[in-house]
């Protein structure tokens, strides 16, 4: 098992659910999420940084 920094670029959403589901969805992709954060927010490209701790199996891609 390996962990790996990432960062990823979300859609700001309707409601604070929905964010977190995006956000939770984002990062299923990339590994197992350990925690996360919102870093930033750009209210002009509706967008939210996040940064990432997640871990990955040894035999994933």
């Amino acid at each position: 098992m390996t962990t790996h920094f990432i960062t990823a670029e979300i859609d700001l959403q309707e409601s604070p659910k929905e964010l977190h589901q995006a956000i939770e969805a984002e990062l299923q992709e990339r590994g197992e999420p350990l925690r996360w954060a919102v870093t930033h927010v750009d209210p002009e490209q509706e967008k939210a940084t996040v940064e990432a701790i997640v871990t990955k199996s040894a035999n994933s891609k």
